[in-house]
């Protein structure tokens, strides 16, 4: 894991966490909006970093990287954690296990539900077949996956990482997205969250896990749905809609 900071550290932190085979430069506009206001640290998880190989070992891996990040940086508390996709499920498990502080917990597409073993072993294929064809510079391949899942600008940021990216790490983190749940825990500290998620293609566990985390935190949860968009299409396309919503709710409007 390597971090990347900007900002100055005066103000509040903010932690925003990435996807799967998406780079940390997708959270540049973000960057941009927040860094005045906050001290902005954006994660290059592992299997992500383009310096270096590096290996996915474990969703509770990544989560003690960060908690301890904190506690070294922060003394044990961040203003804000957000995570999209697999990085919300990890920040959603850094506010599970309670070792950090977070006063505000937001979530874009957090698959937090338990998925089919069918969709494990069909996602684990089909992210496989894509970076594999990626290291290939396979054209229809590139093409599809700028189209439909990352804005081509960060294109080369992902090749870098995609190109020293191992199967194990691929079948680990699709492991830990169908393999895990929702942990229920007291929320001590009173954090507020956020979940937001679209309502086509593969939110349906997104929808699932917005509707269990209001069951369990009715009083903390504010559920943002996001109608006709796909999975954390307004954080990559649309990073201005994405910012205006998370700074409203973080000014508890």
């Amino acid at each position: 894991m390597k971090f990347h900071e900007s900002g100055d550290r005066k103000h509040k932190p903010m932690i925003l966490m990435h996807g799967v085979l998406t780079p940390w430069q997708i959270w540049q506009p973000q960057i941009d909006f927040f860094k005045d206001n906050y001290y902005v640290v954006v994660p290059a998880l592992d299997a992500h970093i383009e310096e270096e190989k590096s290996e996915f070992v474990s969703i509770e891996e990544e989560a003690e990287k960060i908690e301890e990040y904190v506690n070294n940086e922060f003394g044990g508390r961040v203003y804000a954690l957000c995570g999209l996709s697999m990085g919300g499920k990890i920040a959603n498990r850094i506010f599970e296990r309670r070792n950090i502080k977070i006063d505000n917990l937001v979530l874009d597409g957090a698959p937090l539900v338990k998925g089919s073993a069918i969709a494990k072993v069909f996602m684990t294929r089909s992210y496989k077949l894509i970076v594999r064809k990626s290291k290939q510079r396979d054209k229809k391949t590139l093409e599809n996956f700028k189209r439909d899942f990352l804005p081509e600008k960060y294109l080369e940021s992902y090749l870098q990482f995609a190109d020293t990216m191992s199967d194990t790490s691929i079948e680990n983190m699709i492991g830990c997205v169908c393999n895990t749940g929702i942990s229920p825990c007291e929320n001590q500290n009173g954090t507020k969250i956020l979940f937001m998620h679209g309502t086509k293609g593969n939110e349906v566990y997104s929808v699932k896990s917005a509707r269990k985390m209001k069951k369990l935190y009715p009083s903390s949860v504010t559920v943002q749905r996001f109608d006709g968009c796909k999975h954390c299409e307004i954080a990559l396309y649309y990073p201005e809609k994405w910012c205006g919503t998370v700074e409203r709710f973080l000014n508890g409007e």
